[in-house]
Parts: C-alpha cells; structure tokens; sequence
C-alpha cells in the first residue's frame, strides 16, 4: 500500500513557475517508479514525467524542456518533486502522483494548476 498527498499548485500566469511536490509513504517496493500525472477539464488522466530509482527520467513531449522530474528517497517514503517551467495555459489540470505504472488504489486528491493571464 502506498499513500500520496501532492501539493504546491496554485494560479500562475502564462510563462511563470510552479514547483509541485508529492509525499509518497508505505510500501517502498512499491516505489521503484514514480510518475506525475494530471486531467484536465474534461479529459482523461495522463502520463507528465516519470523518474526511476536511480535517476532515470522520462517525459512527454509537450513538456519536455519545460518540467523537471526529481526524488529523494527517505527509509519508508519517496519525496517527488515536479518543477514546471514555462507554464502554457494547456499545462492547466488537476496534478497527481503516483507509482509507475499508475496504481487506481493509490490516487490521492491532487493539487490544481491554473495557467492563465
């Protein structure tokens, strides 16, 4: 079992930063990979960035160059940070963490972001 709580969204204008962070506990055989993810109005949840135990990294192409996927791992729990540069008003969506591939039993409630002028 693994719990997540995201944090650090907000309403940030067109260009601007954010800095989201996910605290993951539990069960960290579980947490070999970790991914940020996130819906926008009306659409399904999908895949942001992706970040492996040792560092590997993965993103989609939109926000490739733009976000940065990183964690620190602690003895029972994995602290995921996602900083996100350039916002475009398309990167607004509800956030979410969550293992790699994504698990439907752990999703927690997600942090907003807002791009807009």
């Amino acid at each position: 079992q693994v719990q997540l709580v995201e944090s650090g969204g907000g309403l940030v204008q067109p260009g601007g930063s954010l800095r989201l962070s996910c605290a993951a506990s539990g069960s960290i055989f579980s947490m070999n990979r970790m991914g940020w993810y996130r819906q926008a109005p009306g659409k399904q949840r999908d895949l942001v960035a992706v970040i492996a135990n040792g560092g590997s990294t993965y993103y989609v192409d939109s926000v490739k160059g733009r976000f940065t996927i990183s964690r620190d791992n602690a003895k029972n729990a994995v602290y995921l940070d996602l900083q996100m540069n350039s916002l475009k008003p398309e990167d607004t969506a509800v956030y979410y963490c969550n293992i790699y591939p994504s698990d439907r039993r752990f999703w927690g409630q997600g942090t907003q972001v807002t791009v807009s002028s």
